[in-house]
């Protein structure tokens, strides 16, 4: 049983790491954006709000999101260890999430913060090519990335394991579950 959860700013790579990492832990990845687009398009309840709050450009709120995360996380794949990616950004949500778990016996066992420096964030995000890619708008959601991340990292300082983000997807994904494994394994869960 192992329940991670992946940090990491914009252009790190973390949907491409989570991915990759999940597989080879034999655990599902659960994406806050892939529930949100397969609640979409699925026209659930759930999707049809917050297809209501992207379209209008706003933030999906924390009691949706919340919603969508638990009933992911009761799902049957995930009731032995996911990857979560996506959830909790804040606080707040991470104070959910924990009483979320312990109300069934869990805990979060890791969180995966990939790393890398602004510069090569900036220009990965830059060679994307997106229109609201522009080098101030990255840098000011770097800026609100670090500012809503520190907390975060302060929350589960006993269960960060920092890996550097700079690589092939190869290279930093061998280090990521190296890294997850040896930490695992020193508190006596398995990986």
């Amino acid at each position: 049983m192992t329940r991670i959860l992946i940090i990491g700013p914009q252009g790190v790579g973390k949907g491409t790491q989570a991915a990759g990492l999940a597989e080879a832990l034999s655990i599902p990845h659960v994406s806050t954006g892939d529930l949100f687009r397969d609640h979409a398009a699925r026209g659930t309840e759930l999707g049809l709000e917050v297809k209501r709050y992207l379209d209008s450009g706003q933030l999906v709120p924390d009691s949706v999101t919340k919603q969508m995360v638990a009933e992911r996380l009761g799902d049957p794949d995930a009731l032995d260890g996911f990857l979560l990616d996506g959830f909790p950004r804040t606080l707040p949500q991470a104070e959910w999430l924990d009483e979320y778990l312990h109300s069934s016996d869990h805990a979060v066992d890791a969180v995966l913060l990939l790393n890398a420096p602004n510069k090569v964030l900036l220009e990965r995000l830059t060679a994307r090519g997106r229109a609201d890619d522009t080098p101030e708008a990255i840098s000011t959601r770097l800026a609100l990335y670090h500012s809503e991340t520190t907390p975060l990292l302060d929350f589960y300082h006993d269960r960060v394991v920092a890996v550097n983000g700079v690589g092939t997807v190869d290279e930093v994904r061998e280090r990521a579950l190296k890294a997850l494994r040896d930490f695992l394994n020193g508190h006596g869960r398995a990986a």
